[in-house]
């Protein structure tokens, strides 16, 4: 609740100035240099998509510079994902992507500082799970799935439950068709700008839910449970079918609590 009343207050303030999303990939960018690295936030910008669940898309979440060094950082580690069932994490056809975990550097601690100063200050960086990047390539696919978790396999002694998540776009193909992650049970918004800027998929029919389309550097951030810690049946998405191109997105999860030690990683 702390965080939407912050939200809302910015929001009026600042009256949404907004800047056209780009469609397509930008101009490739040489990877940070981490020997003078300084950890700066860009100037991002929030849309309130919606209140109840709250989900929130934010441009310009991710710098070129930082897409750029994540696709080096994780370039030849990337390998099939699984899907977890009971105790296990199997590979199954709901869910086609390649993914990695992300390395503890510099950059990837600013970007993780960045994902815990937008919940508030009061989340420890304790409660985040290593940064996970995936990549979809023409024909794959991430079903239908929620974020949270129902079996106490994947909650209890690990962290709880995830409280919220962003799924960011760290690259965009130019030729990529297809790829929108799809939240079916919410509404879709009324006003023309969501698709003029590129943000909803608007060829999708609107009982379909809500579309956003595969944006470098945007991102959509959610919560995951109700006030009562169960989790919010209408966070289910999907990472739809890339037709042609590709993307990388990735995903930044907190939990209820502390992780175990030793999960997170160590500092590069």
């Amino acid at each position: 609740m702390a965080l939407f009343k912050s939200l809302l207050t910015a929001l009026s303030a600042s009256a949404l100035v907004l800047a056209s999303a780009s469609t397509s990939a930008d101009t490739i960018q040489k990877p940070v240099d981490l020997n003078d690295y300084v950890c700066e936030h860009p100037a991002y910008k929030v849309l309130m998509v919606s209140k109840s669940p709250l989900v929130i898309y934010i441009k310009d979440f991710i710098t070129p510079p930082e897409r750029a060094h994540l696709l080096n950082l994780t370039e030849k580690t990337f390998t099939r994902s699984g899907v977890t069932s009971g105790n296990t994490k199997n590979h199954h056809s709901v869910r086609t992507s390649q993914s990695t975990t992300a390395p503890r550097d510099a950059v990837v601690r600013c970007i993780e500082s960045r994902a815990l100063a937008f919940q508030g200050y009061d989340t420890p960086e304790t409660h985040l799970e290593p940064l996970q990047l995936v990549k979809y390539g023409p024909s794959e696919r991430y079903h239908f799935h929620t974020d949270w978790f129902t079996s106490s396999s994947h909650t209890q002694g690990l962290g709880g439950n995830r409280v919220s998540s962003f799924f960011a776009y760290v690259h965009v193909a130019n030729d990529t068709m297809g790829g929108g992650t799809n939240f079916p049970r919410l509404d879709a918004p009324a006003n023309d700008k969501w698709c003029q800027e590129g943000i909803v998929d608007c060829d999708e029919e609107w009982e379909n839910g809500v579309t956003f389309r595969p944006v470098e550097g945007n991102a959509i951030y959610w919560e995951n449970l109700l006030p009562d810690g169960r989790g919010d049946e209408r966070t289910l998405h999907a990472g739809l079918p890339v037709l042609s191109g590709g993307k990388v997105g990735m995903n930044i999860w907190t939990r209820q609590e502390p992780l175990p030690e030793g999960i997170r990683g160590d500092d590069l």
